[in-house]
């Protein structure tokens, strides 16, 4: 009877400590930067990158002329985020909703991969707060406008503001129309496909 209980009390271990490491190693697949992660210290001119170079190439081009004007003011622009995948997104959007306790709270920062305009290639988050600085100063000239007042390193193209200013902000993205237009649709399946 001991002998047997010890075989159910070994093979219980057993069975838990396989369901810990499966656990462990079915964990979320990492993203890199095939998928948008942007390495530390890269800037607008990193054409190695497809968290830059799959930005829209007007949004690009507009970036990389407020830059070169920055320069000439002692600021640098680095790349914290721009083009990013479904999956990428999708990932960012359940880390968020894991961090806030609810998907309505972790809408105020991370869109959904149908609604996102970083897997459009629409939108970039520059820093450091220099950079982010410089353009709520100068960023209109080059159409590049910050759109979500929570969000100052959050910078979209608007061509007209050049000649009539940046549009009012938006309190955060849950205020965006194009936020609620397609909030219905549900986030695709992660991405099972290896780094």
């Amino acid at each position: 009877m001991i002998a047997a209980l010890a075989v159910v009390i070994t093979a219980f271990a057993g069975a838990f400590a396989y369901q810990s490491v499966s656990s462990s190693a079915a964990s979320p697949i990492k993203l890199g930067e095939a998928d948008g992660a942007v390495p530390e210290g890269v800037t607008v001119f990193d054409d190695e990158i497809p968290g830059v170079t799959k930005l829209d190439p007007d949004l690009l081009k507009a970036v990389r002329q407020a830059a070169r004007a920055a320069a000439g003011d002692g600021v640098e622009f680095r790349v914290n985020s721009g083009w990013r995948s479904p999956a990428y997104q999708s990932r960012l959007r359940r880390e968020a909703i894991s961090q806030y306790g609810s998907a309505q709270e972790a809408a105020r920062w991370v869109a959904t991969p149908a609604t996102s305009p970083h897997v459009k290639g629409e939108a970039i988050d520059l820093g450091p707060a220099a950079a982010t600085a410089w353009l709520s100063r100068h960023g209109a000239r080059y159409g590049l406008c910050q759109i979500y007042r929570n969000e100052p390193w959050h910078y979209e193209l608007r061509p007209k503001a050049a000649a009539r200013g940046c549009p009012p902000m938006y309190a955060d993205p849950t205020r965006d129309p194009r936020m609620r237009q397609r909030s219905a649709r549900p986030d695709p399946a992660p991405s099972r496909r290896p780094r």
